[in-house]
């Protein structure tokens, strides 16, 4: 599959080992994996972080140091303090709950989760998966066209989680296999003005 995927083949860094300091958040991933989405999310916090960079090549994530953060082998994986935490969707959720706004109403809550879970687990699918695209891309992006047409983010006015998690899926389409948003309009203008913001520059837009 030529989208973003939970395991990289292309990294740079050299004797992994897992660090000690319970400090600063710690962000495990690869150069072509999720994890520059939770990136893209926790440039948009300001949270302070260090990003690790696992040799997926030479099987770091396979190794006892890495299998204690994330026991699948996959990632990304994050250490907050003594807290670990895999999955991209649960860490943005969890990154919104600790650092970000998230609503006190469960009614709010759980449309964010909403939002996070059909990223993951219905649009990437649609838009990834070459044996589904020519059939379920339309029937996903005419709806996100329609809800798109009379506001400037997925929950209204202001910037969330859940545009970090339908619009990283969104601009891989349009980096990876070319997908062509001309039929809709306002998502192609929504990918724009995410794609303008500096951390979407910083991370998925510096790939």
């Amino acid at each position: 599959m030529s989208y973003p995927t939970q395991e990289s083949e292309f990294s740079s860094q050299e004797n992994f080992q897992v660090s000690q300091s319970s400090g600063q958040l710690k962000l495990y991933g690869g150069l072509r994996s999720r994890a520059a989405v939770v990136q893209w999310y926790l440039e948009e916090l300001g949270v302070p972080y260090e990003y690790i960079l696992l040799d997926m090549k030479a099987g770091e994530h396979k190794q006892p140091e890495y299998l204690s953060i994330n026991p699948m082998g996959k990632v990304p994986a994050i250490v907050d303090g003594d807290f670990k935490l895999w999955e991209s969707g649960a860490i943005l959720v969890y990154l919104a709950n600790k650092y970000g706004e998230t609503p006190s109403s469960l009614e709010e809550q759980s449309e964010i989760l909403q939002w996070v879970l059909f990223a993951n687990a219905t649009l990437s699918l649609g838009l990834f998966l070459e044996d589904r695209r020519e059939k379920e891309a339309p029937s996903l992006l005419k709806p996100l066209n329609e809800l798109l047409s009379n506001k400037q983010f997925l929950l209204g006015d202001n910037f969330s989680v859940v545009d970090i998690a339908v619009g990283s899926y969104l601009a891989y389409a349009k980096i990876l296999v070319n997908l062509d948003f001309k039929d809709y309009p306002a998502v192609a203008d929504y990918l724009m003005r995410l794609s303008e913001r500096p951390a979407f520059k910083e991370t998925i837009g510096n790939r």
